[in-house]
């Protein structure tokens, strides 16, 4: 089935073709991973106490962590975080689209071939309609997940805490080898053989109603998704423990879920052929999910203002 692409793209400062956003196959990044990118999504929103329509889920936040994951790498963006804010905005109304998914990208581009090489910063912006990351019906069903052979990488050696290209090639050993074996994703172990996350989402189990979830420490990105619910439930009094968990604690929790923007909320269902909990979304799960998805229909008051309109 042929890909296709949207009509227009945000590239080096403005709105031009989705064709013409170029680079050369020399381009520091292809040939060493240096970049680093935000997924953000859109949504159609009501209530809130604003006027229906589009809005960008915690936009700034994600800005400014594309420059956070950019300091952490040494490598300059032209712009400021209001021009992303702003290139998110235009390339969203280029395309005509309200519930999409958006990717902000900075790299290294042409201009030396060492790992040190000082080449000029190449920003892109690009949106599409996005629906379940996992698949159709996920978010409803859960998805079946195994523990993957390959192992994050240790500490002092590549930054999780920066959302950089390179450290994704993980993240592909880690979904790839799920999908051959015929699960939905995988879950990757630390150094340390404690859990660390997703293929790339974080973790919440839970216990005794009570959201349990794998640390910053654990060579896992502290993603805005995993922020927001952690909020959320806080402010709701649902307990929320950030620690350090074994692997067999997968098979030994009430629920499992993942998440994540392009994942959103999705719950696990088994781990390893083992079923988690009733085998189905549990009560905690599914009222994560409805305080989430609360904040685009109002049944959630965004009290952060984390809903930053077009």
């Amino acid at each position: 089935m042929t890909q296709r692409y949207p009509e227009w793209i945000w590239h080096n400062g403005a709105i031009k073709p989705w064709a013409e956003a170029t680079t050369h196959v020399m381009a520091h990044a292809l040939h060493y991973g240096s970049s680093v990118f935000e997924g953000i999504r859109s949504y159609v929103t009501s209530g809130n106490g604003q006027a229906n329509g589009a809005a960008i889920f915690r936009l700034s936040d994600h800005s400014r962590r594309l420059f956070a994951s950019a300091k952490i790498y040494d490598m300059p963006i032209p712009y400021s975080v209001d021009d992303i804010n702003a290139a998110c905005r235009d390339v969203l109304k280029a395309n005509a689209l309200t519930k999409a998914y958006l990717r902000p990208i900075a790299f290294r581009g042409l201009g030396g071939f060492g790992l040190s090489a000082d080449t000029p910063t190449d920003v892109a912006v690009g949106a599409w309609t996005m629906g379940p990351y996992l698949g159709e019906g996920v978010l409803e069903q859960g998805i079946d997940a195994c523990v993957s052979s390959w192992q994050r990488f240790a500490p002092n050696t590549i930054p999780a805490g920066a959302k950089a290209g390179g450290n994704y090639l993980s993240g592909q050993l880690v979904a790839r080898e799920a999908r051959r074996l015929g699960f939905g994703e995988g879950i990757a172990l630390a150094s340390t053989g404690l859990l660390s996350e997703g293929a790339g989402e974080n973790l919440f189990l839970v216990f005794d109603g009570a959201l349990h979830t794998t640390p910053i420490s654990a060579a896992l990105l502290n993603g805005i998704t995993r922020n927001t619910l952690i909020t959320l439930a806080r402010d709701r009094g649902i307990t929320v423990v950030e620690r350090d968990l074994p692997r067999e604690y997968l098979y030994l929790c009430d629920e499992l879920f993942m998440c994540g923007t392009a994942a959103e909320i999705t719950p696990i269902r088994s781990v390893d052929g083992r079923q988690v909990g009733t085998g189905k979304p549990g009560p905690v799960t599914l009222r994560m999910q409805e305080l989430f998805f609360g904040l685009f229909d109002g049944s959630t008051p965004d009290t952060y203002g984390w809903l930053e309109a077009l």
